[in-house]
């Protein structure tokens, strides 16, 4: 509709239009003029409009209101409100609220400002409801606007909104903080943020060398902040509207936070209970979107709490949120939006967490997912059933498959229950060519899950020929990167040399793809496309690795095994190990790589700061003992390899001092008399040290390394090779020639 004259009739016909009209929304968006005429209004209302008796007020209000309408669910919509500068006027019209504007005023204002906010942060991602695709220059826009909008004079405008006397604005920012909150930066930024009476008395109470977590119990920083600490008095209102909006900002501070997580599991001055205590109260509540933000909010506390000290968990608290887990999706009568959140709060407990994810399994909730998955997805592939299909449909088989992906990730036992007693498998293949982009991505997830296991490769997914199919979508050119990550992180398993569908991959254009992924400006991309190259090699066959080099090219990986990346560099070193397997892989290797590059890359290797640079190359050492006589000279013909390997024993962990100790055996077994020269470069004594220390004698390594000391606990296996090294030295065993 065209709008002529601003009033409170036009502009409340005009929300009325857009609500749930996606055409009406595209009109409105695509009128410039309109779109600023709006966020002028929310600063300063025309002078002159029809009915004389409306309020400046009323029209900022309802101006408030259709651009809030008109926020979500058109990019063309919010790429306009963002080029408005439509947060900058709300915020500046907050900022200059008097004591006398009406609260509904401030209330609208508040919430416009929440919803355009959460749109903007939708955008920027991660996403909290599965996958969104967005236009690269709406995600590069939405990201100037969401920085901004955390700016600490924004800040300073919204969040003393917590503390204003109207419930409806309090809701309205806490949700705010709920949906926008996604980054550790962003967390850090409000749960940091204090009022100026309380910022300064930060500033007077402490000295320059306290950090904020060691400051008396007084501080204004203290219990996770000012922010964390109304949100936690929001919780024990009899508001179940305000209870909601502060779980989910609770939640949102507390994701991956262990100073916020770890505070709410303590009790506070003058309280009875737990933040955490009270969030598990409202998991009873009878509220059902109260027990699902609270059990959200619980997910995440939990997690966060353990983060550091796996396995510490709190298995009591978790079964709580695993009871309303199992109750939501076991009733036919509730709504799938709520299925969807139940779904994805699970993931957020369980994922990467082996012990929780089979104690779901066991207590039936991974069934209850998996049935659901099967319920809502046909088997017959159907152009009408994709067309017909509602998006919360869409939305729930998305959060099923990946919750089923997470649980099924470290356990054979679940994913055979998964693919062979509960028969998912078709359903992921019907997935696998979805138009939806989020259902395409979480089914190659859930297979990449499932293809850990190799009785699933060799049985399930050969036979279905569901392998085969992700394949295809791996090589699709337009694909969307998210999905082909996905589909990459699957085929590294299907590589494997366990798996019948290596030579099948290679001759259908496998390695073409993966020099085409190495490309990508995506770093985990690259890193990916190298990982299925290591996986390819390992164990393989002369014309196999040959095939392979033949692609990825000598000079490449030789600048790859220099990479300033260190996980592109793990890959390229595991790649130099695996090529040398054997005695014609050494050969191989060194005809095709001149000594003195060689023995940089491999130096590079043993100084790297990274634990699984150095183990990979300390292994690519031990084949290399391996070899024939000339390789192994080869090791002490370079004198700063014998000096990296003497540092790296001592500073490194037992994984890699272990087989660096093994390459040691092998040279001795090989010549005796290398002896003088392990002595000079300090191995022999190095060597004594760690068998002293398992002994039971303290001892004292080398200074300056990244661990200064040699841990018996981790180094039994470590001591015992030293112990043979050092009885073939010491008992002058004959020349092994």
């Amino acid at each position: 509709m065209t709008v002529r004259t601003i009033t409170v009739s036009t502009l409340k016909t005009l929300k009325n239009s857009v609500i749930g009209n996606p055409a009406a929304k595209l009109a409105l968006a695509q009128d410039t003029a309109l779109i600023h005429l709006l966020v002028n209004c929310l600063k300063h209302p025309p002078t002159s409009y029809a009915d004389t008796q409306e309020s400046h007020e009323d029209i900022r209000i309802e101006s408030a209101h259709v651009i809030a309408s008109i926020s979500y669910g058109s990019e063309v919509a919010l790429v306009s409100l963002i080029r408005a500068n439509a947060l900058h006027a709300f915020l500046l019209a907050l900022s200059n609220l008097k004591p006398h504007d009406a609260v509904q005023l401030k209330s609208a204002l508040a919430r416009g400002l929440r919803v355009l906010s959460a749109a903007v942060a939708e955008v920027v991602g991660p996403s909290q409801l599965g996958l969104r695709t967005w236009s690269p220059d709406l995600r590069s826009e939405a990201k100037v606007a969401l920085s901004y909008l955390f700016e600490f004079d924004c800040l300073n405008i919204f969040l003393p909104l917590l503390a204003d006397p109207s419930s409806q604005t309090n809701i309205a920012i806490a949700q705010l903080i709920g949906t926008t909150v996604r980054s550790e930066a962003h967390r850090n930024a409000v749960t940091e943020w204090l009022p100026p009476s309380e910022r300064s008395k930060e500033i007077k109470g402490r000295r320059g060398w306290e950090k904020k977590d060691l400051v008396n119990s007084n501080s204004p920083a203290r219990q996770g902040g000012w922010v964390v600490r109304l949100l936690v008095n929001f919780l024990q209102k009899k508001d179940t509207k305000l209870q909601e909006a502060a779980l989910g900002a609770i939640s949102s501070l507390a994701m991956e936070n262990t100073v916020v997580a770890t505070t709410l599991t303590k009790v506070w001055p003058d309280a009875v209970d737990t933040p955490l205590s009270i969030i598990l109260n409202l998991m009873k509540s009878r509220s059902t979107d109260v027990q699902l933000t609270a059990s959200l909010c619980a997910a995440h506390v939990l997690r966060a709490t353990a983060s550091h000290h796996p396995g510490s968990v709190d298995y009591s608290a978790a079964l709580n949120v695993i009871h309303v887990v199992n109750r939501v999706l076991s009733s036919s009568s509730e709504t799938p939006q709520n299925k969807i959140k139940t779904c994805y709060t699970l993931y957020h407990l369980v994922k990467d967490d082996k012990d929780l994810c089979r104690e779901v399994y066991e207590r039936g909730t991974l069934e209850k997912v998996v049935l659901l998955a099967k319920c809502i997805t046909p088997l017959e592939r159907t152009s009408e059933w994709e067309e017909d299909e509602p998006e919360s449909t869409l939305a729930l088989r998305e959060a099923t498959l990946t919750v089923i992906a997470a649980i099924s990730l470290f356990d054979n036992n679940i994913r055979r229950e998964v693919a062979d007693d509960l028969q998912l498998v078709p359903t992921i293949q019907v997935s696998l060519s979805h138009k939806n982009i989020g259902i395409r991505h979480a089914a190659c997830t859930c297979l990449r899950a499932l293809s850990r296991a190799v009785s699933i490769i060799r049985t399930n997914i050969v036979d279905s020929k569901i392998g085969m199919e992700l394949f295809e979508i791996f090589k699709k050119a337009d694909e969307d990167p998210r999905v082909t990550y996905a589909a990459l992180n699957t085929i590294c398993n299907l590589v494997n040399d366990f798996s019948p569908l290596r030579p099948k991959l290679l001759d259908q254009g496998l390695l073409p793809r993966l020099m085409q992924l190495l490309t990508s400006d995506d770093i985990n991309m690259r890193v990916g496309a190298l990982w299925v190259m290591r996986n390819t090699l390992r164990t393989s066959d002369p014309s196999t690795r040959q095939t392979v080099m033949t692609h990825l090219g000598w000079p490449r990986l030789v600048m790859l095994c220099n990479d300033s990346n260190p996980e592109i560099q793990e890959q390229a070193m595991s790649i130099l190990r695996n090529l040398a397997e054997d005695e014609e892989g050494v050969d191989y290797v060194f005809e095709s790589i001149d000594t003195e590059t060689l023995a940089n890359c491999i130096t590079s290797g043993l100084e790297s700061s990274n634990e699984d640079v150095t183990h990979h190359t300390a292994c690519f050492l031990a084949n290399i003992a391996n070899g024939s006589r000339e390789e192994q000279d080869f090791i002490f013909a370079h004198a700063h390899i014998i000096h990296a390997m003497h540092d790296c024993m001592t500073d490194a962990k037992s994984d890699t001092r272990c087989p660096l100790i093994s390459c040691i055996l092998s040279l001795v077994q090989s010549n005796i008399r290398r002896k003088q020269e392990l002595a000079e470069a300090g191995i022999t004594s190095t060597l004594r040290h760690m068998c002293d220390w398992t002994a039971g004698v303290s001892a004292s390594m080398s200074p300056g390394g990244r661990h200064h000391r040699i841990h018996m606990d981790d180094d039994k296996e470590a001591a015992k090779l030293a112990r043979s090294v050092l009885d073939l030295l010491e008992h002058n065993i004959g020349d092994l020639l």
